[in-house]
C-alpha cells in the first residue's frame, strides 16, 4: 500500500507524462445557480440553469455539447438524465464519482478525450438542492450508507463526515502542536473574503472567539469549523486551446491536473496527517512545469477547517506540520500572504454536498479578472484542489491565463 512519504516515483513521473497535454484545453465557459437557498428546486433543475448559464457564457449553445462529466452522491446512474434533460447528444460521457473531488478529477480524461478529437466541447456541471430538498438529514445519510457502504466503519453509525475530520485535526493537534486558535483563523479568513462577495451565503461578521465559543459538534471540531449546507448548481465548458481563442470570454488554460486515492474509509487512512494531495499536487505542478511558489492564489476544499491546514501542506506552501504557524494573522485571508478561498469557500460562500466545481469557478473569476470587489490584482495563475470522502480522493488543477503559457 502507498504511504505517505513513499509514493511511488511512476506516480510522480505521471506529472511529466502529461506535460504534453499543459495547456491545450482552456475552460471557456463558467457559471453557477441558486447558490445558498433555492426553495421548490431539486438537483436537476439547479444543474440544468447552471449549465445553460455556462454554455451561454462559453457563447456557444447546448447543440455545440458533445461531451458531459457529471456526477451526483444521490444517484449512480446520474449522467443519463442529466444527458436527457439537457437534450444532449454526447460521444464523450464521464460519471466518474469520487465525492468532492470529482469535477476536477473529471478534467484530464476530459482534456485527453478533447485532443483525441472525441469531442469538442465538454460540459462539466453539477447541482444538489441539498439544503431545501424535502428529505431530510438523516435520510440522506442513510441514502449514502446504501449508495457506498463502509463495511469497517457503517456498523457503528458514526456522525460522518465530520466524525472522520475531527480525528484528523485531533491528530494534527497531537503530533505538531496546532492549536484550535489557528484552526479558527482558517474560518475567519474565509468569511473576510466572504463578505466581499455577493454569492457568499454567510457574510456578517466572524472572528476568532466566535469560532471558539461555538456549539461542539465532534471535538475538537465547533460547528464554525465545519462548512455550510446550501442549495448549488455549478458548470464549466472546456474546449481546445485553438478554439477557446476564438470564444468570447478569456480562456483560462489547464496547465496541469492529477487525482490521487490513498483510501476510502478514515480508519484506512495510511497516515491521518497526510493526504494523497501530497501526490495529487506534485503530479499537476510537475505537468504544469510550475511550484506553488509560482501560485497567486489557492483554491482549497474546505469542507472543515483541518482540511486548509492539511492542504497547504500537501501541496507544498509550507512544510509538514507548520499549516497552522502559516496562517496565524489572517496570513490567508484580505491582504495576507496568500489569497485562499477568495470566494468564501466551503466555509462561508456555498457547500451544497460537493465543493470542487465552485473552487474551479472561483479561479477562473480571478483569472478571467471578473472577480469584482474580491478581485486580486496579481491574477495569473491559480491552483485548485478538491477533495472527497473522507480524506479519501484528491485532485489538484493549475490553472493559467495566456500569460502563464
Amino acid at each position: 500500500m502507498t504511504t505517505a512519504g513513499q509514493i511511488p516515483r511512476s506516480a510522480l513521473d505521471a506529472g511529466t507524462v502529461n506535460r504534453g497535454l499543459r495547456g491545450r484545453v482552456a475552460i471557456a465557459g463558467a457559471a453557477t445557480y441558486g447558490c445558498g437557498e433555492s426553495p421548490g428546486m431539486d438537483d436537476m433543475a439547479l444543474l440544468v440553469r447552471a449549465a445553460h448559464a455556462a454554455v451561454a457564457d462559453a457563447g456557444l449553445t447546448m447543440q455545440d455539447i458533445d461531451g458531459i462529466a457529471t456526477c451526483s452522491v444521490a444517484a449512480s446512474m446520474w449522467a443519463m438524465p442529466v444527458v436527457e434533460h439537457l437534450g444532449l447528444n454526447p460521444s464523450y460521457v464521464d460519471g466518474t464519482m469520487l465525492g468532492g473531488s470529482s469535477f476536477i478529477a473529471h478534467l484530464l480524461p476530459a482534456i485527453r478525450a478533447l485532443e483525441a478529437g472525441q469531442c469538442k466541447a465538454v460540459l462539466v456541471c453539477y447541482g444538489s438542492a441539498q439544503r431545501s430538498a424535502s428529505f431530510g438529514r438523516r435520510e440522506m445519510q442513510a441514502a449514502r450508507r446504501f449508495l457506498d457502504p463502509q463495511p469497517w466503519e457503517s456498523p457503528y453509525e458514526p456522525v460522518l463526515p465530520v466524525t472522520a475530520y475531527a480525528l484528523a485535526a485531533a491528530r494534527h493537534m497531537y503530533e505538531f502542536g496546532t492549536t484550535r486558535t489557528q484552526l479558527a483563523e482558517v474560518a475567519v479568513a474565509a468569511r473576510a473574503w466572504a463578505q466581499r462577495n455577493p454569492e457568499a451565503f454567510r457574510r456578517d461578521p466572524l472572528t476568532v472567539d466566535d469560532v471558539l465559543a461555538a456549539r461542539p459538534v465532534a471535538s475538537p471540531l465547533g460547528v464554525l469549523d465545519c462548512c455550510l449546507v446550501t442549495d448549488g448548481g455549478g458548470a464549466l465548458v472546456l474546449v481546445r486551446a485553438d478554439r477557446a481563442r476564438d470564444l468570447p470570454q478569456p480562456p483560462v488554460y489547464v496547465l496541469g491536473t492529477a487525482t490521487a486515492v490513498w483510501h476510502r474509509q478514515i480508519s484506512c487512512m495510511p497516515v491521518l496527517t497526510t493526504t494523497a494531495a501530497a501526490q495529487s499536487g506534485a503530479q499537476a505542478f510537475a505537468m504544469a512545469g510550475l511550484g506553488p511558489a509560482d501560485m497567486d492564489m489557492a483554491q482549497l476544499y474546505d469542507a472543515f477547517t483541518i482540511n486548509t491546514l492539511l492542504f497547504l501542506e500537501d501541496l507544498g506552501f509550507c512544510a509538514k506540520g507548520e499549516g497552522g504557524p502559516f496562517v496565524e494573522g489572517g496570513a490567508i485571508a484580505p491582504g495576507g500572504r496568500l489569497a485562499v478561498n477568495t470566494n468564501g469557500g466551503g466555509l462561508s460562500c456555498v457547500h451544497p454536498g460537493m465543493y470542487g466545481i465552485f473552487a474551479l469557478i472561483e479561479a477562473v473569476r480571478q483569472l478571467r479578472g471578473q472577480a469584482g470587489q474580491r478581485q486580486l490584482a496579481t491574477h495569473r495563475t491559480a491552483v485548485v484542489h478538491g477533495n472527497g470522502g473522507t480524506l479519501s480522493s484528491q485532485s489538484t488543477a493549475v490553472l493559467g491565463t495566456a500569460d502563464s503559457l
